[in-house]
């Protein structure tokens, strides 16, 4: 999960940073992603701070490290999808209400 979300930041850093050059929205699909990258860096040691617990614990549970695992994929995933999708707009409305979720 922290490599992809490095790979993420520097993919949306530099090449994303070409692609968007045209686009009047730049900026702000930019930070967008920029955000999304860094949530799933924060959720990525979250979620080895709880699977640590977890293999600590007498009674482990992998609970806490799941819901941080989906709440990373509905966030970040569903901020990546917006900024890539392209003038259409037609996911929108799947993924514009599932980022709250995560």
């Amino acid at each position: 999960m922290g490599a992809s979300a490095v790979a993420l930041g520097a993919f949306g850093a530099h090449a994303l940073k070409v692609q968007l050059r045209n686009d009047s929205e730049s900026a702000s699909k930019l930070a967008n992603w920029a955000t999304a990258s860094h949530y799933q860096l924060i959720h990525s040691i979250a979620i080895l701070i709880a699977s640590a617990k977890m293999h600590s614990s007498p009674r482990p549970t992998v609970l806490p490290a799941t819901l941080f695992t989906a709440g990373c994929v509905l966030f970040s995933g569903s901020i990546y999808g917006l900024v890539l999708q392209g003038p259409e707009k037609r996911y929108s409305k799947i993924l514009g209400p599932s980022t709250p979720l995560g």
